[in-house]
């Protein structure tokens, strides 16, 4: 059996002009993963869109049936950023349910990766910062309410803190919230994780990785995870417009081999979603988050897994 992998479709919906999120990018990454030999075409499952009973384990009804609807009031559209439309709708149910699809087969193989997700700014009631459902979130409540797993692990490494992640799970035990992120960067108002590492402005790749180091094994040793949701943002990136970091690409393979293979040594099933990247150059941005099937397929090989 290949690294499992979840795809879906786009469902692209026009931006107004001068608008700069890449909605394109998780078809375009498909396409880079198949074209580049990383993987192969059968190796993508493609989701179903999740019931609401699925959402509503993390978010209000009236949020959900607000922002599916299209009557989330202006100033609540706004804090998310994008422009709604019933495509959107889809996209974004989509990747919950590729989230969820991608812990169901991390179970199961012991590691897989999703083409999407990672949208941790969203917060029960409302969403923020190109975040609606939090989809982590919602995976891991799915699966502790079916008693797949008790103890769930979030590893968030977008350059962003994962703050709605953190408010959900800010009396639940049971989910252990682990931020590493930019010090002064959004949010400006910071949550509280389980353990946040803040960093500063303009760190580069040894600095990032001794950090990391730092944590992660004895993170792994003290919660004991049935499962680790990896959030691999690629806005450490130095080019990314939204981050402060300084990381190159080849920080970001040292970082995604890192966490991965300390995981999967231990034992530890991981989830792995993309999070931010924002660069006005796609190619570039794409393959940067490429980088986590790379690794990902290059440990789930060696590891016989």
């Amino acid at each position: 059996m290949p690294l499992p992998l979840v795809y879906h479709p786009d469902y692209v919906t026009p931006l107004p002009p001068g608008h700069r999120f890449p909605m394109a990018k998780f078809g375009l990454l498909r396409d880079h993963l198949i074209q580049t030999q990383v993987a192969e075409p059968q190796q993508f499952q493609q989701p179903n869109i999740p019931p609401q009973q699925w959402l509503e384990l993390v978010h209000s009804p009236r949020y959900i049936q607000a922002y599916c609807g299209g009557t989330l009031e202006p100033a609540a559209q706004r804090r998310i950023g994008l422009p709604w439309s019933p495509a959107l709708v889809r996209r974004t149910c989509c990747a919950v349910g590729g989230t969820v699809l991608t812990a169901q087969l991390a179970l199961e193989w012991g590691l897989a990766c999703n083409t999407a997700g990672g949208t941790h700014h969203a917060f029960p009631d409302y969403g923020s910062g190109f975040c609606i459902f939090n989809d982590c979130a919602i995976a891991a409540r799915l699966l502790q309410h079916q008693g797949r797993v008790q103890r769930v692990l979030m590893v968030d490494l977008d350059v962003h803190q994962g703050d709605g992640t953190a408010w959900i799970f800010r009396d639940d035990p049971s989910v252990f919230t682990f931020s590493m992120h930019c010090d002064t960067n959004f949010p400006l108002r910071k949550q509280t994780s389980d353990l946040d590492v803040p960093l500063a402005v303009g760190l580069e790749d040894e600095g990032y990785l001794q950090t990391l180091d730092r944590h992660l094994p004895d993170l792994l040793r003290q919660v004991k995870p049935d499962l680790v949701f990896y959030n691999a943002g690629v806005d450490p990136h130095g080019g990314d417009r939204l981050g402060k970091l300084a990381l190159t690409d080849t920080g970001l393979w040292r970082r995604d081999m890192q966490v991965l293979t300390t995981c999967v040594r231990g034992g530890y099933p991981v989830a792995c979603v993309i999070g931010g990247g924002y660069c006005d150059d796609l190619p570039a941005l794409i393959y940067r988050h490429s980088l986590l099937h790379r690794a990902a397929s290059e440990v789930y090989r060696h590891s016989k897994l």
